[in-house]
């Protein structure tokens, strides 16, 4: 029997999340996206120094004199997140996403200004729009950026998407693919009703994007779906044949490894015969749905806060490294402890799930025990035995 991979390849697109181009090459999946937490990750380990440092040198030297190693790096996080991009794009067939600085996400004309030189950056090495995905939150600025973008030939991933307001403004902007999370929706659930689990079927991410693919699919909508930040296989399975899936390499390799029968769950035709209301959403309706979701309204808020430090944490990083560039150093020497305090928020030795606010891919591949903490030493591990302390 084929394994639960190679039967969820043959209904749904599946897509890598993760920055680790040698997770990539392993997985071969058709698209890959990638943030700020992905690439600091990934920007640590030895096997990408060179990508980090030649990104580096030029920022330095395209900023000219008297410009501060934060500002070379904020630089660098925009060039950094384009050569891997470039990287990953020569293994892959299809997309990937590269994310807008979500410290942006309110702001409709800086999103569109960033993302024309996302795509410009790409053009100068080859790489036409058609490969590149420009990751956006899904705030009703974000949205109607998007909007803007697409008629100007520009694709974009609208993420950061618990509701359907968000996934019917979306559709209605025209963009080319959205993000819902499903792994994060879940988790607020079970903080807000104290639940330890849910069977797969009545998960309430799970539930969330098969009414948004219903939605979708009824209404003729051109907007891909594709399911985001997972918790386990579970969820993964319960949303066969949605059009798209991102999952990160830990469990990509453990539906490689299982063999069962995989029935499509999610299916176009089906969704043609549901009996389903069609909604238009302006933005006092986007504001007014929005308000009154208190989940998405706060997941929403709470992930563009983990996006934006996360690349707080590769731009600090980055300057640290251009230091030790220009000092001629070959090692950095506290990596492990400059990450473990910007996000061990109460300093109690542990960074939780919720205070890690990042990527969740990064975080599971960080959790070698699987405890949902991570100590020092998994930061250590994580970082690589190069970067660790002496």
């Amino acid at each position: 029997m084929a394994s639960l991979l190679e039967q969820l390849r043959q209904m749904t697109v599946v897509v890598a999340d993760t920055g680790d181009i040698q997770a990539i090459e392993k997985f071969t999946p058709r698209d890959a996206t990638t943030n700020p937490s992905l690439i600091t990750a990934a920007a640590q380990m030895p096997q990408y120094q060179a990508i980090v440092d030649d990104t580096l040198l030029k920022a330095k030297a395209d900023s000219g004199p008297g410009a501060s190693d934060k500002d070379i790096a904020n630089l660098a996080f925009k060039s950094l997140a384009v050569a891997f991009g470039h990287k990953i794009l020569g293994i892959i067939p299809g997309r990937v996403s590269t994310e807008v600085d979500a410290r942006l996400s309110y702001d409709t004309e800086a999103t569109v200004t960033t993302a024309r030189d996302i795509i410009a950056q790409y053009d100068k090495l080859g790489i036409t729009p058609e490969r590149v995905l420009i990751k956006i939150a899904s705030t009703w600025e974000g949205i109607k950026a998007a909007e803007i973008l697409e008629k100007e030939g520009i694709h974009c991933n609208l993420t950061l998407l618990f509701g359907i307001h968000q996934a019917i403004a979306c559709a209605e902007a025209g963009t080319t693919l959205i993000s819902p999370f499903v792994g994060r929706i879940l988790d607020w659930y079970k903080k807000d009703t104290g639940r330890d689990e849910y069977p797969a079927n009545e998960d309430p991410g799970v539930v969330s994007v098969t009414e948004i693919y219903n939605y979708y699919k009824k209404f003729g909508y051109k907007t891909e779906v594709m399911g985001a930040s997972f918790r386990n296989v579970g969820e993964i399975t319960e949303l066969a044949g949605c059009d798209l899936l991102t999952i990160s390499p830990q469990l990509l390799a453990q539906l490689d490894s299982t063999q069962a029968d995989l029935p499509r769950k999610l299916d176009p035709a089906k969704a043609a015969n549901l009996d389903i209301e069609k909604l238009s959403i302006d933005e006092a309706t986007f504001r007014s749905m929005h308000e009154s979701d208190r989940m998405a309204k706060e997941k929403l808020d709470e992930g563009i806060k983990g996006f934006s430090k996360a690349l707080e944490s590769l731009e600090d990083f980055l300057a640290t490294r251009l230091t030790q560039l220009s000092e001629g150093e070959v090692r950095i020497t506290h990596a492990r402890d400059d990450l473990f305090k910007a996000y061990d928020l109460d300093g109690d030795g542990f960074i939780t799930r919720e205070e890690w606010l990042g990527t969740d891919a990064v975080f599971d591949a960080l959790d070698l025990d699987h405890d949902g903490k991570l100590s020092p030493a998994e930061i250590g591990a994580g970082l690589g035995a190069a970067f660790q302390l002496a």
